[in-house]
């Protein structure tokens, strides 16, 4: 039982250490983006998140999912991380528009906050479901 805590505490915070590499990624592509390009934030968010999905996807399985069981092809656990993705993209895109256009927030404080809430769904997915450990 205490294994298997230590365990899951070590793979979460390796998983933050990825994940905080894809994350700042992900607000320098949105900042640079919606603040100095003038690109719609719902727009620069989509395209940030998809271009921190693969660095997130290498970094994750570079440094934290490098021995999990190759059950499937290469292109199809980067098809799974990509639609969990997806998923994860609607929740975040979601988040941030109620955040900005209904709760009045900053844009940037709604993506940082939507980015925390959608770490847990990647998480857990990625390791329930995609890697099984």
């Amino acid at each position: 039982m205490i294994f298997g805590i230590k365990s899951l505490l070590k793979q979460v915070l390796l998983y933050t250490s990825v994940g905080g590499t894809a994350t700042l990624i992900d607000w320098l592509v949105y900042y640079v983006l919606t603040f100095c390009a003038r690109v719609p934030y719902l727009v620069s968010a989509f395209i940030a998140f998809c271009i921190s999905t693969a660095a997130n996807w290498f970094f994750g399985r570079l440094f934290l999912f490098r021995h999990a069981p190759r059950t499937t092809p290469l292109v199809l656990e980067i098809a799974k991380i990509y639609l969990t993705n997806a998923v994860g993209l609607v929740l975040n895109l979601l988040l941030i528009w109620l955040q900005v256009e209904k709760l009045g927030l900053g844009k940037m404080a709604a993506k940082v906050i939507a980015t925390f809430i959608v770490f847990f769904w990647n998480f857990s997915i990625r390791k329930l479901v995609i890697y099984k450990i």
